[in-house]
């Protein structure tokens, strides 16, 4: 017999061998139909894998993201063998899950193609080899069995895995007539997948290398009942209206221009104000929390970022070095701020008494991303980061540590971003070879993550080996309206930088002493923070933040003099308003207006003009009545007023 520890602690004990299935069983009929995959020991596994050792578990459903993995990783492979059956001949490249559904990388025979139109057929025979109940059966195999195998198929992109694998690493698993290179979990059978969408098409590269060839993308989503198919459907048709491309051009946020060159966004007036206020909004925050602001150049020495590492890191994917007329003279555009801001530090020597530094920069840098990788804001050449730099003693780490979270919570309430999860990624236990300084070090690093995360009651998950290889982080995913998740902000210790750039402070005992290194990154991208948020918010952003907080509306042109009093009076008061003077109804002009998402409605007509006063509309909630310049001007900054203090409170 063998224990295995349930959830919620309980313990029973099993005959040596027990399956997942036969757990779930055991424990009710429903979780038997429910259940998708098994946790044993924090490793994912199907649920008919034998377990044979006492054992911590946790049975997977489809509100789990380690369950949805094995249903969707499942459906990659049952989309591959309806691709196989109807394009005999077929290689196959890679076939991921990803946020939302999954891929499969395919090369199709000499000839065929699929088009958007092919979807559907793929869909229907997806829909008929899943009714078949097959079941997905795992095999262990020798690397020179499966080299064998792949090369009868003649299917080089699974050769070219193999071969990067070691024996007695390797597993198939097969479903009906398809057999695939894959290291699981997957579902029991095909029949749990009720509902499927094949999304898109598109083209990728082997491997994400130009050199290699272009196969064809297929993404997809399924579902275990119909009826999440068509909450799907409905969330992405949201989705569209929210895309913050489409909004973006209706508010004349940002644009892209081939002149200019793909991925390098140039952001409008009414953009750049509102990237303004954000920027404003942080820099308040952070002068709270004792930031210091400075300024970096857009590129640097190559040097600079062969001592940081980021040359090597970041070599293949950075724009070519610039030379200069002078011989030896070489520069990069910027992959990264942190190795101007450790130059910084080095300007003069600090005493401890004096640390921690806080540096804080809204710097650009330049990464470049293959054309078929870029997508509106959220994938850019150019971008700018939030970033700052703290360097400080070992003994206050937990405490700025913990002072940054603080920081992120502001810009979550600010944003109305309520839902998150916090990932601790720290070393791998098993392989302290692949991260760099002393067992000390890391352990203290560890410990303050851990102890600011439960220190901050934070809803919390741990990854082992996710650790950036110079020291443990933290970082937030957040849901937005629609429940997607983002990646916003993040928190990361480093003790490698100080050691490259040799940064030293004078400690108590008159010695040098290195400091500590915090990254901190809330916003993360402005761009892609700009992305999300109108995504978030569809673009109706709270009043203190939005671009045009008023525009007045005069009835006809003979009140255009008095709609731009109002306006200059309005902006005298830190008002953002603007004049609608086309000649066009009012009706139409209101509705273009709305579609601007402007927050405030000004109606000014002879009635308006003679008195003084204003008729006033809030987008979405209709007719406010009527005030003067002076009372509205009073309503809404006081409105204002009311969220900042919320906000800095």
């Amino acid at each position: 017999m063998i224990k295995i520890t349930l959830p919620d602690n309980s313990v029973r004990e099993y005959e040596n061998g027990v399956t997942g299935i036969e757990i779930a069983k055991s424990i009710s009929n429903r979780l038997a139909k429910d259940v998708l995959s098994i946790t044993v020991n924090d490793e994912v596994l199907d649920l008919t894998r034998p377990i044979v050792e006492d054992a911590s578990i946790n049975l997977n459903t489809w509100d789990s993201e380690d369950g949805k993995h094995a249903f969707w990783h499942s459906s990659a492979h049952l989309m591959a063998e309806a691709i196989d059956s109807m394009y005999p001949g077929t290689k196959f490249g890679i076939g991921p899950t990803i946020d939302l559904g999954f891929y499969y990388d395919v090369d199709l025979p000499e000839g065929k193609q699929i088009t958007e139109k092919d979807l559907v057929k793929i869909e229907k025979k997806m829909i008929e080899l899943a009714r078949q109940k097959n079941v997905f059966e795992r095999e262990d195999i020798t690397k020179e069995a499966a080299l064998t195998m792949f090369t009868e198929k003649g299917d080089v992109y699974k050769q070219e895995l193999i071969s990067e694998l070691e024996d007695g690493t390797i597993t198939l698993y097969k479903q009906g007539n398809f057999t695939d290179l894959c290291r699981g979990p997957h579902l029991p059978n095909t029949s749990y997948i009720k509902a499927i969408k094949l999304t898109s098409v598109a083209g990728a590269y082997w491997r994400g290398d130009e050199k290699n060839k272009m196969l064809t993308r297929i993404y997809g989503v399924s579902f275990p009942k119909q009826k999440f198919l068509e909450e799907y459907k409905v969330m992405m048709e949201e989705a569209k209206k929210r895309d913050h491309r489409k909004i973006g051009k209706e508010m004349e946020l940002f644009t892209f221009s081939q002149s200019v060159g793909q991925g390098l966004p140039i952001w409008l007036p009414k953009g750049a104000m509102l990237r303004e206020q954000l920027e404003t909004f942080l820099k308040k925050v952070q002068k709270r929390f004792g930031y210091q602001q400075i300024i970096t150049p857009h590129i640097g020495d190559v040097q600079l970022y062969k001592t940081s590492g980021h040359y090597q890191k970041y070599g293949e994917d950075s724009f070519q070095t610039i030379n200069t007329p002078a011989e030896g003279e070489e520069f990069m555009l910027k992959p990264m701020n942190c190795p101007h801001h450790c130059e910084a530090f080095r300007t003069r020597p600090y005493s401890y008494k004096e640390l921690p530094i806080r540096y804080a920069e809204f710097g650009t840098v330049y990464r470049y991303e293959q054309s078929g990788e870029l997508h509106g804001l959220t994938r850019v050449r150019g971008f700018t980061q939030d970033d700052a730099h703290i360097f400080c003693r070992p003994d206050q780490l937990k405490e700025e540590f913990k002072k940054v979270i603080d920081i992120i919570f502001i810009i979550f309430k600010a944003l109305d971003f309520k839902e998150y999860t916090a990932q601790i990624s720290l070393r791998d236990p098993n392989n302290h070879e692949k991260y760099i300084g002393s067992q000390e070090n890391w352990d203290k690093a560890e410990s303050a993550i851990v102890e600011a995360c439960e220190e901050k009651g934070l809803n919390t998950i741990t990854e082992l080996g996710e650790a950036a290889f110079y020291g443990p982080k933290l970082d937030f995913m957040i849901k937005d309206a629609l429940g997607r998740k983002w990646q916003l902000g993040t928190i990361q210790v480093d003790y490698n930088l100080p050691e490259r750039f040799n940064l030293e402070y004078i400690g108590a005992d008159d010695k040098k002493h290195r400091p500590v290194m915090i990254h901190r990154a809330p916003f993360g991208s402005m761009e892609r923070f700009c992305a999300v948020l109108i995504e978030h918010t569809a673009g109706k952003f709270p009043l203190w933040l939005t671009p045009e907080q008023v525009v007045i509306l005069p009835i006809s042109e003979k009140y255009n003099d008095y709609a731009q009093n109002v306006s200059n009076y309005l902006n005298n008061y830190d008002i953002r308003a603007i004049v609608d003077d086309r000649n066009e109804k009012i009706g139409r002009k209101i509705r273009d207006n709305e579609l601007k998402r402007i927050p405030y409605l000004l109606i000014v007509g002879e009635k308006e003009a003679e008195e003084g006063t204003v008729s006033v509309r809030r987008q979405g909630e209709g007719d406010k009545g009527t005030m003067s310049k002076d009372e509205f001007a009073k309503f809404l900054n006081d409105e204002v007023r009311e969220q900042l203090s919320e906000l800095y409170n």
